[in-house]
């Protein structure tokens, strides 16, 4: 944990969300969700598979459309854009896959080149590979460059992932269970990589994930969600000191049993 843990956050909200539903056929999977993330901070959203976490993050970058509500990033209406808007709005969120998403066909190399080719074609052949060194050095990896994502290991995987993702330098970076299918150790080395990619990218993020360990090292507030609705907001100590319900269950599962 850093010293930035202990940072306040009170205005300069890029992401604004309100009054948000959104169901799929009778099933109710957001209920009048309200949720702000304030720029340079780390929200972990917590909950139990189900409880509409992915949904949150998808409605967040329109993927999907929300049945009713506001959200707003950076200042933006999401729902209310054209796609060119959109798109150039999501190249400012940096959306962190579960499954690191790595063309298998592409050295990380060629991973990490391929969104600056797509979206920055003034940039210079050396320009590219400029940057990519940067961001392998950023994550840990530079020895990983001409290998393919089968040579890599789970943790590398993820964080060649991450790597993709901040090749744009976007300010808000959602990550999507992050530390799923590693090892404590490798858990460590990722959650120690998300603190330092707020240091050193000036990032915004939410975490979803369902590993308080990882929501106590990387957050500055943690949001614990159930039945589609957020039933506990607020720094770690403040919402599982409480020890009630859910919240109580969530946290024995994670560290005592």
């Amino acid at each position: 944990m850093t010293d930035s843990k202990h940072h306040i956050f009170k205005e300069n909200e890029v992401i604004r969300i309100r009054d948000l539903y959104k169901s799929f056929g009778d099933k109710h999977v957001l209920t009048g969700i309200d949720l702000d993330l304030y720029q340079g901070e780390n929200l972990a959203v917590l909950g139990r598979s189900g409880t509409g976490k992915s949904v949150l993050i998808k409605i967040i970058i329109g993927l999907l459309q929300q049945d009713s509500g506001t959200v707003t990033v950076l200042g933006e209406d999401v729902n209310s854009l054209s796609y060119p808007d959109l798109r150039a709005l999501r190249l400012k969120v940096g959306f962190s896959f579960q499954s690191s998403a790595l063309y298998d066909s592409m050295t990380v190399r060629e991973n990490l080149a391929f969104p600056l080719k797509r979206n920055n074609k003034s940039m210079s052949r050396g320009q590219i590979e400029k940057t990519v060194s940067i961001v392998l050095d950023a994550i840990g990896l530079p020895e990983t460059i001409d290998q393919y994502p089968a040579e890599l290991s789970g943790g590398q995987k993820k964080r060649i992932g991450i790597g993709r993702t901040l090749i744009l330098r976007p300010e808000i970076m959602l990550y999507d269970e992050p530390t799923s299918g590693l090892d404590p150790i490798t858990s460590t080395e990722l959650n120690n990589l998300i603190v330092s990619v707020r240091e050193r990218f000036n990032t915004s993020s939410i975490v979803i994930t369902h590993d308080l360990t990882c929501a106590k090292t990387v957050a500055d507030r943690v949001a614990v969600m159930d039945d589609g609705n957020f039933i506990a907001i607020g720094t770690f100590d403040e919402v599982f000191s409480a020890q009630k319900g859910l919240v109580k269950s969530f946290y024995d599962y994670n560290f005592i049993q």
